[in-house]
């Protein structure tokens, strides 16, 4: 089986810190965007009328901005301002519900088996991705989750033990890993990854499917404000399962 840390390209690394000066007018002009403050296509504050809001430097202002323009949540032009970027250029954001409510909420049955439920050495790919030293123990689960009997999902999940020591405590057959961090850490920011891909070997066999059935393949890795909490591997067959959201402008 390929884990999340054996030949996974690395994931992007975590923000600057949401302290420094550009990143509290990121945020500020991020919350009024999502808020409706500025409609797509209305004038936003002046580069000026930032700097004296904020007391910060130009520099630090221009950086703000830049970075939303690079999101797309923003248009710059020069010599005339910054305007609210249309609703087609906004970025959006991806919320993966947690999916024993999925499927419960469908009026379906949810079963979960668990393979793996150990602490384990970490490998030094997977401690630069936790965030902690090489050869620590983490704290490892292999959970197959069912659909009235039907293999839905593979969840390969890495733990960081500072952020939640009791994780390996949980009866995963009654509550997902998912419910379990929630509960006991401080979410603060997740990062995705999302592809079609081949099952592993092990993948195919847990999920009772073919070795050459396409899977949608979402890693994911969440954070504290000061520490990574979890990393996971979440293999779903492709003629099972569908990412679903919806956009309301």
């Amino acid at each position: 089986m390929v884990s999340p840390h054996a030949g996974a390209a690395p994931l992007p690394l975590p923000s600057p810190t949401p302290g420094a000066p550009y990143a509290r007018v990121k945020q500020h002009l991020k919350a009024g965007l999502a808020a409706g403050r500025w409609v797509p296509g209305e004038r936003m504050p002046s580069e000026a009328a930032l700097v004296a809001e904020f007391g910060v430097s130009r520099m630090t202002v221009n950086r703000a901005l830049r970075e939303l323009r690079s999101e797309g949540l923003v248009l710059r032009t020069q010599g005339v301002g910054t305007f609210a970027a249309p609703l087609h250029k906004v970025s959006s954001t991806l919320t993966i519900r947690d999916l024993q409510e999925e499927i419960t909420s469908r009026g379906h049955q949810h079963q979960a088996v668990v393979h793996v439920q150990r602490a384990e050495p970490a490998p030094a790919a997977l401690a630069a991705q936790l965030g902690v030293a090489q050869g620590s123990e983490v704290f490892h689960t292999l959970i197959v989750h069912f659909e009235n009997g039907v293999p839905l999902q593979c969840e390969d999940r890495y733990v960081n033990p500072a952020c939640a020591p009791r994780y390996l405590q949980a009866d995963f057959t009654r509550s997902t890993p998912t419910q379990v961090l929630f509960e006991s850490t401080a979410l603060w920011r997740a990062q995705y990854s999302i592809e079609a891909a081949r099952p592993t070997a092990q993948e195919a066999r847990l999920l009772q499917i073919a070795p050459a059935e396409p899977c949608l393949v979402v890693v994911r890795r969440t954070f504290s404000h000061d520490a990574a909490i979890t990393i996971a591997r979440l293999v779903h067959p492709g003629s099972r399962y569908a990412l679903e959201g919806q956009f309301t402008p």
